[in-house]
């Protein structure tokens, strides 16, 4: 059954996307990460940009050849069903991803933003609803307040 963890409120959620892509890439993780493609666009930037001396290597599901796409480490997709990694799976839009229980780990990011919040507890109740345990990371908590 499929891990479930729940990152909730960060302050920014494309930076702690891009935090803890760089802690699975250096793990050795293969990361498929959804959500939707307006939010993907900036994370496919952010990526390139947010350490000036480092480069997160994603590849966009479909935009590149297969051999590529296998090859990424980071594979950024606007539905989980046909991704060629199944070992992490990073939820960053506001539904529950379909085809989520291939992965052997899903993380949920949520703001604290209301709306975020909305569907995060929706997401939250799906899984439960479904018997999946559920781990709790409070990153306000980490951060001190």
């Amino acid at each position: 059954m499929t891990e479930v963890t729940f990152h909730f409120n960060a302050p920014d959620k494309l930076g702690h996307a891009c935090r803890l892509l760089r802690k699975a890439v250096a793990s050795g993780a293969k990361v498929v990460v959804t959500g939707e493609p307006a939010l993907l666009r900036e994370l496919d930037l952010a990526l390139w940009t947010f350490a000036p001396l480092e480069f997160l290597p994603h590849c966009v599901l479909g935009a590149g050849a297969p051999a590529v796409l296998a090859a990424s480490p980071v594979v950024l997709a606007d539905s989980a069903r046909s991704t060629p990694h199944q070992h992490v799976l990073l939820n960053l839009g506001g539904g529950v991803p379909e085809g989520f229980e291939r992965f052997e780990r899903l993380i949920e990011v949520v703001t604290v933003d209301d709306d975020d919040r909305q569907q995060g507890r929706r997401r939250w109740k799906h899984y439960a609803d479904r018997g999946y345990a559920i781990k709790r990371e409070d990153l306000a908590a980490r951060q001190g307040g």
